[in-house]
């Protein structure tokens, strides 16, 4: 037997030996429990990702000791190699444990005792020496050879992926690749890009560098231009590039902005538009633009089906549309506004309706006549929004049922990761009306998703703040709708909650329009504290939320209000804010269990966000509705967490999910957000930092955004200098879209 030995290294030990027993074994995600046999027969339980791993094998692991509250002192494995054993006893061993489809023990004994240490050899390369055995045919002979090479194949992957990738990883591209994994990496590292979630363009650039492949080949310069387009969409929210920006970000990563290949980028381009890998679009100046086919697909879409929408959709006469208002105001008691008159009767009027409009304008005293309108004409209607906690806010609002624009489209969720709607044109939405809320929250293939389940003749009425911040997701689909000036847009801008009722909307309009809010009155909803220094606003935030608010309002207003600040970064960040809260909210303690996930420690307790849609995430609920996804921003509360099935529970409101601790890269914590997660939820008190950070966060429409999330009570903390800076700043970040052109050119058949 070998040794098991121990190094220290930085943060890590280093264990090796021969695998005794498999204890456990998921074949899905490869986690495993295993029992490690030292020279002194000593053994050692190992857990961690292990994929592929036979009794027999000889391991070397890299790792930390823990102690499990239930099973003891085990080593948990970050990284591992393994080879197939040397000595007769080991190779008895491996044989004997059923690693080889088609070898028992018996044969195990028979096979060792006549080809002894080249047993393995045998196998692999001379299988058909095995039919000389008695029991062994030659038919069944080549099928254990067949058998030990697929195992053959799957270790020199693992080893040839060990410096590449983590083990999860690995094996996640050997379920799919199979035996030629090894051979299509080496021939094109940047096929990887795309093919496999967590797999971008850098990390295939580092082992293309490791593998000694050319930097200016054809895969690696077609590789980049795509990365260039997918992080341009991703991180800014552009749709497309044009050419000229596209080469210039493509010469910049590849080359270090070496002009004199300009030419060279040139051609990849118009390469890859010959190929369909992009889509170049030429606008009415002859300009082009670069697009990844899926996106351009996308706003495509959204152009023609909205054209549809509007041409198909039968109208309700002028005169009667009169006599219905006239109903709906008797019956609910209330004389609408002009403008909130004149959204009821372009609703009635056409097929798509686009109503925008700051807070206390009256957009939901609209849906809630156009719902008692369209139900006494037997019109179906579903109300949506694009987050869980926006569609609860309509429901509570309107009385009637709201869901997420994801539970609308029936998603599932399909190879990949990849959303899979239900609801499509083969299968539209059966409802006659859809409205919908916080439309400036929907990006570009959500918005197309949604459209092409929307059956001709339907209505759709688009809401939402153009003012506020536009999606996280790529495109500006709600601006673009407004700018194209195709479609029928209500604005409502007479504010109908008084300021005696709500310095909170007073103030949000004031921002809006570019003046001071009312800072220096003793309000009752919106508070200013000036501090000077950024430190001294992170102090008072703490304070507020573990001493100050809980003792005028109680210890329950702490569930009830959310951190919202314009960066992830400085003294008033998410990042420090929230390190600062959980070890005031909820610090360590014996009845709390934890898990330390990337240098970030999660603990029973914890207000936890998720970070990036997964539509594989399964969740159920208290009145026993299942379903699947959980989204970019959701928020909820770590219940549990399990170390010995290694599984997180979360509450997300009425959804309880688990989640295994490789899915713990998708949460941070949420005592504190950003203005761009907070999009679509609303919360009763909001403590908004003003403090120095990054230029383009200290913008208007950043502020009013974060304003607006609050229901009851706005507290500022901060600089005045920062205030003003914020609302004399109206930058918005353009972004490239050709949505705009799309509906102008479609409009014009």
């Amino acid at each position: 037997m070998d040794d098991v030995q121990m190094k220290m290294g930085v943060g890590s030990e280093e264990i090796s030996g021969i695998v005794d027993s498999i204890v456990y074994q998921n074949s899905e995600n490869g986690y495993a429990v295993c029992v490690i046999e030292d020279h002194e027969g000593e053994p050692i339980t190992a857990v961690g990702i292990l994929p592929y791993l036979n009794e027999g094998d000889k391991i070397r692991a890299t790792g930390e000791w823990t102690t499990h509250k239930t099973y003891g002192r085990q080593f948990s494995v970050l990284s591992f190699d393994r080879t197939l054993p040397a000595e007769e006893g080991d190779i008895l061993r491996y044989l004997a444990s059923g690693a080889v489809k088609g070898i028992g023990p018996k044969t195990a004994r028979k096979i060792v005792e006549q080809f002894g240490g080249d047993s393995f050899d045998v196998i692999e390369n001379n299988p058909e020496w095995l039919s000389s055995i008695p029991g062994i045919s030659k038919a069944k002979a080549e099928a254990i050879g067949e058998n030990f090479r697929s195992i053959s194949g799957s270790r020199e992957f693992m080893m040839f992926s060990k410096d590449f990738f983590p083990p999860a990883t690995a094996m996640r591209i050997y379920k799919r690749w199979g035996a030629a994994s090894v051979e299509r990496i080496r021939e094109n590292p940047y096929s990887l890009c795309g093919a496999f979630q967590g797999i971008g363009f850098k990390r295939a650039d580092i082992i293309a560098a490791s593998l000694g492949l050319d930097q200016a080949s054809e895969h690696r310069v077609e590789a980049g231009i795509l990365h260039v387009l997918s992080s341009e969409a991703s991180r800014n929210g552009h749709t497309c590039l044009p050419l000229d920006a596209l080469c210039d970000c493509a010469l910049s990563l590849l080359f270090n902005g070496d002009v004199s290949r300009r030419e060279e980028m040139l051609d990849a381009i118009e390469r890859l538009g010959a190929e369909g890998r992009i889509v170049l679009y030429s606008d009415e100046g002859e300009k082009k633009f670069a697009y990844h086919p899926y996106i351009y697909k996308a706003e495509k879409g959204i152009a023609e089906n909205l054209a549809n929408l509007s041409r198909l959709c039968p109208s309700i006469g002028e005169g009667d549309i009169g006599l219905f208002i006239e109903r709906s105001e008797r019956e609910s008691g209330i004389t609408y506004a002009p403008m909130q008159k004149r959204a009821i009767s372009e609703a009635l009027r056409g097929g798509v309706l686009i109503l925008t409009g700051g807070p206390g304008t009256g957009k939901t005293t609209i849906i809630k006549g156009l719902l008692s309108i369209f139900r006494s004409l037997d019109f179906s209607v579903c109300l949506a929004a694009p987050t869980g906690r926006a569609a609860k806010r309509m429901s509570e609002a309107t009385s009637y049922e709201a869901k997420t624009i994801h539970r609308l489209l029936e998603m599932e969720w399909g190879e990949g990761n990849d959303p899979k709607f239900i609801r499509n044109e083969s299968n539209p939405i059966e409802e006659r009306v859809i409205i919908i809320d916080e439309a400036s929250m929907i990006d570009t293939l959500l918005m197309d998703a949604l459209l092409r389940a929307c059956r001709g003749g339907s209505k759709l009425i688009l809401i939402g703040d153009g003012d506020q911040i536009p999606s996280v997701g790529c495109g500006s689909v709600l601006s673009d709708i407004i700018a194209s000036e195709v479609f029928c847009v209500v604005r409502l801008r007479d504010v109908f909650r008084q300021s005696e009722e709500s310095v909170i909307i007073t103030n949000a309009h004031k921002i809006n329009m570019g003046e001071m809010p009312e800072i220096s009155s003793k309000g009752k909803d919106f508070f200013f504290l000036e501090r000077s220094s950024d430190e001294s606003v992170a102090a008072t935030i703490r304070d507020l939320v573990t001493s100050r608010l809980p003792k005028a309002y109680g210890r329950s207003i702490v569930d009830r209000l959310q951190i919202i600040t314009p960066s992830r970064r400085g003294a008033a960040g998410t990042e420090a804010v929230n390190a600062m809260l959980q070890a005031a909210l909820n610090p360590p303690s014996e009845t709390k269990r934890e898990k330390k996930r990337r240098d970030v420690v999660f603990r029973t307790g914890d207000r936890v966000m998720q970070t990036k849609n997964n539509y594989q995430t399964e969740w159920s609920s208290l009145s026993g509705e299942t379903g699947f996804g959980v989204f970019n921003g959701d928020v909820g509360i770590i219940e549990s967490i399990d170390d010995e099935n290694e599984i997180v529970t979360i509450s997300f409101d009425e959804r309880r999910c688990e989640y295994d601790y490789s899915m713990l890269d998708e949460l941070e914590h949420a005592y504190a957000i950003t203005v761009h997660k907070s999009q679509g939820s609303e919360y009763p008190v909001v403590i908004i930092p003003l403090y120095h950070c990054a230029p383009m966060l200290l913008s208007r429409n950043l502020l009013y955004t974060a304003v607006t999330r609050a229901s009851r009570m706005v507290i500022l903390v901060g600089g005045k200098d920062v205030l003003r800076t914020m609302i004399e700043n109206d930058y918005h970040a353009e972004r490239c879209t050709k949505l705009r052109r799309m509906l102008e050119s479609e409009a014009q058949r």
